[in-house]
């Protein structure tokens, strides 16, 4: 249930919200977790616009991008991790209407503490996270048999 952060100038993309749907709907499926309710309402993106001027590299350019990725432990391995960095790259370039802009993405994975994922007011383990898919599955397997 991971949450993505991509901070860029305002106006480096033409449609924000997609770019947001379209990484969110994209970690779901690298990670390969089951298409429920729990994941799709909890693996999110943030699209922040930053001011001109608001970044900067030791040159001065202020044409970058930064996409943060934050999963709970364990959840990306190594083949998973450069997917991600992959996948992230080209959309954000594609987004922008940019291909140049590949090479000025940074993508940053990071994973929360065992205990470190609040959800519902509480700091889930990665066991409990575990436990609350299964039980969904159940549930939705079972009011599926009894439409």
């Amino acid at each position: 249930m991971p949450m993505i952060d991509v901070y860029a100038t305002a106006g480096t993309f033409a449609d924000p919200h997609a770019l947001a749907a379209t990484l969110a709907d994209t970690l779901k499926t690298i990670e390969q977790v089951p298409d429920i309710p729990l994941f799709r309402k909890n693996t999110a993106a943030f699209v922040h616009e930053l001011a001109d001027g608001a970044l900067s590299n030791v040159d001065g350019d202020s044409d970058y991008v930064r996409v943060q990725v934050l999963t709970n432990a364990g959840a990306l391995d190594r083949l998973k991790q450069l997917a991600v960095v992959e996948r992230f790259t080209a959309i954000v370039a594609e987004a922008a209407g940019d291909p140049s802009l590949a090479g000025r993405t940074w993508v940053l994975l990071t994973e929360a503490v065992e205990g470190g994922w609040g959800l519902g007011g509480h700091a889930n383990t990665n066991e409990e996270l575990v436990l609350a898919a299964r039980a969904q599955i159940v549930e939705l397997q079972a009011a599926a048999r009894e439409d």
